[in-house]
């Protein structure tokens, strides 16, 4: 049986399809594959996603001792979080809401056999 190593889920300042967008890109792809894919990907939540991948592979080298030219994104699932609530005044004493969304990213790495 394989053995898998988790990254902790981070809490990113972005909208759920937006970082969806990026852990799709990199599902099932060779870890150092990954990297460069996120490395030059002109979306700007992938350099905090290419951090969250950094440490995936940092857990399984040192928590789990797998080898990392082995390893490979078996896992890339992102999830809602919190939402902070703001409001922009607007014409006639009205007020308009502004919703900033926060969302979670969890990778799950894998070793090849």
């Amino acid at each position: 049986m394989a053995q898998e190593a988790k990254a902790t889920a981070r809490t990113l300042r972005t909208g759920q399809q937006k970082l969806n967008i990026v852990a799709e890109m990199i599902r099932g792809m060779k870890a150092e594959e990954a990297l460069a894919q996120l490395t030059f990907s002109t979306r700007r939540i992938s350099t905090e996603v290419k951090k969250c991948l950094q440490s995936a592979i940092a857990n399984a080298e040192n928590n789990y001792n797998m080898n990392v030219d082995n390893l490979y994104v078996a896992e890339a699932y992102t999830g809602k979080s919190i939402t902070m609530k703001r409001f922009r005044a607007r014409a006639k004493g009205r007020g308009a809401r502004i919703i900033k969304p926060f969302s979670n990213i969890t990778i799950v790495l894998k070793e090849r056999e």
